[in-house]
């Protein structure tokens, strides 16, 4: 009986052992670098923060981060987390791309993780979102809300990105109304642009000047000055990346989803079972990367038949039946 226990208890240890083995040994020493804007601008930082903190709550293990305050810290704070030993270091935003195109090959061990653009270095996961695809469907929206026929966008860094955002939301407007006029200004040329919602807030407040009835912000923390102008004017306004519908109940149209959180979370726990892989991650609607925020913060705003027709043209777009043209396919030509 004595034997028959210790078989089953050295059984149980071993079982335990080999279900653990797939993870690292020890905490994963991760890091996350944020872009321009701060960790809690309500939008693109905010989600990368809130996926790093999914991880830590599942797993215990604790992360270091970095809010850099200009541009010259970018390759400073890498080169300082690689150089202690960091297992994985994530950089939010397409602005890392030539630090990180320097940097990878100097620290082969170390894991870097980019979102929004792309690095081709074997210990590089490069994660890319179909933004132009989330944008049609608040475009959508947006032209369905309208009365009359003009809607604005107002973006943070005029770079292509933003424009792949802009160009998506305009087609999805003009699916619904092909003769609406979307008007468009940036915040900025610099990546300033992303933590200015004073001026953000003017382009909004200049384009409701000029008719326009909703206005979808792509702009980082600046955003947040769209989202208070429109809120101020009682027009109505789109949020970005995190889902900020909470923001202003009844003014925040909707908002487009970027899954910013689920990409850093699934990052970090492959990092940690070992799986993690280098090369191109792209995340549209068919993979749940993008979508439109649809809660009860704005579903006084949304009718039955706006819901229906966007869930329509959403799985048109999984299909390939609807094609949303991707900025980024024609900036060349």
């Amino acid at each position: 009986m004595v034997h028959k226990l210790m078989r089953v208890f050295f059984a149980a240890v071993l079982m335990t052992l080999l279900a653990g083995s797939a993870f690292a040994a020890g905490p994963l020493k991760a890091a996350l670098i944020y872009d321009m804007g701060g960790k809690f601008d309500k939008s693109f930082n905010e989600a990368a923060y809130k996926g790093a903190e999914m991880f830590r709550k599942e797993f215990g293990d604790k992360y270091r981060d970095f809010e850099p305050t200009n541009e010259t810290q970018y390759e400073q704070a890498i080169r300082r987390f690689a150089s202690r030993g960091t297992d994985i270091i994530v950089v939010v935003g397409f602005s890392y791309q030539g630090v990180l195109e320097k940097l990878a090959p100097e620290f082969p061990d170390t894991k870097f993780v980019i979102i929004d653009s792309e690095v081709k270095q074997p210990n590089v996961q490069s994660i890319q979102f179909k933004e132009h695809e989330g944008s049609f469907l608040v475009g959508m929206l947006a032209a369905m809300k309208a009365k009359g026929d003009t809607v604005g966008f107002v973006g943070g860094m005029d770079v292509p990105l933003i424009r792949k955002f802009h160009l998506g939301y305009e087609e999805g407007v003009k699916y619904v109304k092909p003769g609406a006029k979307v008007l468009m200004n940036m915040t900025g040329t610099t990546p300033s642009a992303w933590a200015d919602p004073i001026r953000a807030g003017e382009l909004a407040r200049g384009q409701m000047d000029r008719g326009a009835e909703v206005i979808y912000a792509a702009a980082g923390s600046s955003g947040n000055g769209v989202l208070q102008a429109c809120a101020d004017a009682g027009k109505f306004s789109i949020g970005v990346d995190s889902n900020q519908n909470y923001l202003h109940p009844g003014s925040v149209l909707t908002s487009m989803v970027k899954r910013v959180d689920l990409a850093v979370y699934d990052a970090l726990k492959a990092a940690k079972n070992g799986s993690f892989k280098g090369g191109l991650l792209l995340l549209g609607l068919k993979e749940k990367g993008v979508d439109w925020a649809y809660d009860e913060y704005n579903k006084s705003l949304i009718t039955d038949e706006m819901k229906a027709k966007v869930e329509e043209a959403k799985a048109k777009i999984i299909s390939g039946e609807i094609k949303v043209t991707n900025y980024f396919d024609i900036m060349d030509k």
